[in-house]
């Protein structure tokens, strides 16, 4: 008995080395695994591989600083990348925005606020251009048509909160018999700005766009319209990171099932894009995809109760500080410096140029009535 189970597992062990662990049954075996992978978890694998692929590009990013540091005299070099710096400050709002590593600068920020007499909720914008400088058509109130220069974000910019604002206040005068709602003026004027851009970009033949973070913020409620990869993170009373937005990436598999019902495809270069060009599914401009249907508009819009969250501040900013920092890490980092100049902005946007981060930094931190009152006490 014991010789015929000796025999079978020496027979056993003969069919394991001379056919399972050879080398081109072990690579079969690799590629049915990656397949499966593929098929049947690939918004899992997708994003271990963006993850990865960001970890090595921070990596990549301090090693290349350091040497250059080292070889350029170190201080003079970070005192040229922070010398294209712009900041703001006021009340209970503040950003920080750098240029960092990038050869332009197309992130834009705009803050509009009605403090004293509230005929509107106060507006705070992220704006992340890409795709250059477009020629774009503005008519200004008192001026006559005017042709400019600018990015997509800057164009994006100078429009749409001033447009909301207008908007806001008419609604805010017949509040009672309005049929309309944050919400509805937002997801309207968004997709308005997006055609007048598509119109004035198409002319041109100017391929730039742009992502749109709104904030609409008013006593009781707070509205957050996103469209692109700009993001917003809120910290409650307990600490905690609420996100105020969800990225419109390429690899997220509803975008995904949307853009190859239109009829496009997304593949993998350097980071998963729209067409292999755009590495988001949502954007204002963009016209050649916009074209194609496989690039749209549309505004997640997300509404919080104040009252219930009772938050402590806000955090809204471009790509690039969320290619550095998590919602809850960034939470937790400017929870820490709420007593700064710039409530931690300034900090945080230089820690993710330490980090790394090859792109454009702007990070906006609104605070809320509550953790004023909370340092009074």
């Amino acid at each position: 008995m014991i010789e015929d189970t000796m025999t079978l597992l020496s027979l056993l062990g003969r069919i394991m080395r001379y056919f399972l662990l050879r080398p081109e049954t072990l690579f079969l075996l690799c590629i049915s695994l990656a397949l499966w992978s593929y098929f049947f978890h690939t918004d899992e694998v997708k994003t271990i591989v963006k993850s990865s692929r960001d970890a090595v590009k921070m990596v990549k990013g301090k090693v290349a600083e350091i040497m250059q540091n080292d070889r350029l005299g170190g201080l003079d070099v970070l005192d040229a990348e922070f010398s294209k710096t712009w900041e703001f400050k006021s009340h209970n709002v503040a950003v920080y925005s750098i240029q960092g590593r990038r050869d332009h600068m197309e992130d834009r920020f705009e803050v509009i606020t009605d403090l004293v007499n509230k005929t509107h909720p106060s507006i705070f914008g992220i704006f992340d251009g890409h795709g250059g400088e477009a020629t774009v058509n503005c008519r200004c109130q008192l001026t006559a048509l005017l042709i400019a220069v600018q990015s997509a974000a800057e164009y994006a910019k100078a429009r749409l909160p001033e447009v909301l604002k207008q908007h806001l206040q008419d609604y805010e005068r017949d509040k009672e018999n309005s049929v309309l709602s944050y919400q509805s003026i937002l997801e309207q004027q968004i997709l308005s700005i997006d055609r007048e851009m598509l119109e004035k970009l198409t002319v041109s033949y100017d391929e730039a766009g742009t992502t749109c973070l709104i904030a609409l913020l008013s006593d009781k409620e707070l509205t957050v319209a996103n469209v692109g990869d700009s993001r917003g993170v809120l910290c409650d009373k307990d600490g905690n990171a609420i996100p105020l937005s969800h990225d419109h990436k390429p690899y997220q598999l509803k975008e995904r099932k949307r853009i190859k019902r239109a009829g496009g495809f997304i593949s993998f270069n350097g980071s998963w894009r729209v067409q292999g060009i755009l590495a988001m599914s949502r954007s204002l401009g963009d016209y050649p995809l916009k074209n194609l249907n496989v690039v749209i508009p549309d505004p997640d819009i997300l509404s919080f109760d104040l009252d219930k969250l009772q938050p402590e501040f806000m955090i809204l900013a471009s790509d690039g500080l969320w290619d550095a920092f998590s919602n809850e890490e960034a939470v937790r980092f400017i929870k820490e410096r709420l007593d700064e100049p710039h409530f931690g902005a300034k900090s945080i946007v230089l820690q993710s140029f330490y980090r790394g981060c090859p792109d454009n930094i702007t990070v906006m931190v609104v605070k809320f009535r509550n953790s004023s009152k909370a340092e009074e006490q």
